[in-house]
């Protein structure tokens, strides 16, 4: 068995994944197999806490730049995102998975509250953890709910699983010239406005050194890559001194 980089990950997944090739709804072949890469991965002994996004169902967002009230739209994504973590949770637990889902939001009958000693009690245990409803906060994104709870129960990285293999320096699919970068700081991030994760997600990473990996989730294979330190996909990270 190849050795470990990273013992605790967060793993980041946007809603738009889990929507496969439509880009909305859920896919039921899309999240088996991404049930089934975290399965392997969790059996190589990796400790795995997961943040889902629910722009497959529902962007607050984007409601609220057409009138709706922001902190209500924002409450509605955040119901999406439990959508989500619900059915992510389920196809785990399909495969043989132990799985919780801790909710920002109390809704007792379908999940436990975000309680943080309890996440890595579960993380301990091996189970993988599914935290959901953002940070319970209207006008933070689930990109901010990812650096966060990677903070608080110490995860080593965030992996940031999307549809392109890194971050390039525009859309690879409308500028045959876009670069792709292999490493990255933060302030690279920020200053250039590249679509990593959002402005706050970034500088609070930054601020912790917490580092970030953008990959292509839809490669087989790709999750374990990462957390054994294969080099793929974009590596953000704090400026090395020269």
């Amino acid at each position: 068995m190849a050795e470990l980089k990273y013992k605790r990950v967060l793993l980041k997944l946007s809603g738009e994944v889990l929507g496969g090739a439509q880009g909305y709804g859920i896919d039921p072949e899309v999240i088996t197999t991404i049930a089934l890469e975290i399965k392997d991965v969790v059996a190589s002994g990796v400790e795995l806490a997961l943040v889902i996004g629910g722009g497959n169902i529902f962007r607050g967002l984007a409601a609220s730049s057409k009138g709706m009230d922001r902190a209500s739209a924002d409450y509605m994504g955040m119901l999406a995102t439990m959508i989500n973590a619900l059915a992510m949770q389920d196809a785990l637990e399909q495969v043989g998975v132990d799985t919780r889902v801790q909710s920002a939001i109390a809704m007792q009958a379908v999940a436990e509250p975000y309680i943080r000693r309890k996440a890595v009690r579960h993380l301990e245990k091996g189970r993988v953890v599914i935290f959901g409803a953002g940070t319970g906060n209207p006008y933070f994104t689930t990109d901010t709910a990812a650096s966060l709870r990677a903070m608080e129960i110490n995860a080593e990285v965030i992996l940031k699983g999307t549809k392109v293999d890194g971050v390039y320096s525009a859309d690879p699919k409308k500028d045959p010239d876009a670069v792709k970068y292999l490493t990255l700081s933060y302030i690279d991030v920020l200053k250039k406005g590249l679509a990593v994760m959002d402005a706050t997600a970034t500088s609070l990473c930054m601020d912790n050194n917490l580092p970030i990996i953008v990959f292509d989730v839809g490669v087989a294979g790709n999750v374990k890559r990462v957390v054994q330190g294969e080099e793929i996909g974009t590596l953000v990270r704090e400026e090395l001194s020269a």
